[in-house]
């Protein structure tokens, strides 16, 4: 099936918004992400270019590296294993995701659950959003994001 079909659900935490002190929202640490993105350049035969930790408001880590058929850059969630592919660094995306090349499979090996460019843009409104918090909620009726990657990898403040 095709994955913009099925509803998206998105989990507490999903917006990055979350309390400092809730125990119920993962967190992903860079370490993590830096470990499995490794994986990634040696199977894609390319050069790690860097890793970027989230910084605040940002809700996701960044990488990049170059392989033969140019520069790819990773977006970690940082609180739900799960990557994005963009083509690249900025503080915040809306409609710039793109589909992952073949050897971000090897992320899944990793336990990262690596998001297609049709299931990052796909419309907010036909998301499960049930297991999102109030003030999550509160959040996407203030920054109005259109699509699922909106709320997924956004700098909300």
């Amino acid at each position: 099936m095709d994955d913009t079909q099925a509803a998206f659900r998105l989990e507490r935490g999903s917006t990055g918004f979350c309390p400092f002190d809730d125990q119920s929202v993962p967190e992903v640490g860079p370490g993590v992400c830096r470990t499995a993105w490794y994986a990634a350049a040696r199977a894609a035969r390319g050069r790690d270019v860097g890793f970027t930790d989230r910084a605040y408001p940002q809700n996701f880590h960044h990488a990049t590296l170059d392989d033969h058929d140019g520069t790819h850059c990773g977006l970690f969630h940082a609180h739900h294993p799960l990557i994005a592919f963009v083509r690249e660094q900025r503080p915040w995306y809306t409609d710039e995701f793109a589909d992952p090349p073949e050897w971000a499979a090897v992320l899944g090996d990793h336990g990262f659950t690596v998001l297609s460019a049709s299931r990052l843009l796909l419309p907010l409104r036909k998301a499960d959003t049930s297991a999102l918090t109030a003030a999550e909620r509160e959040q996407i009726r203030y920054w109005r994001p259109d699509t699922v990657g909106e709320v997924l990898f956004n700098s909300w403040d």
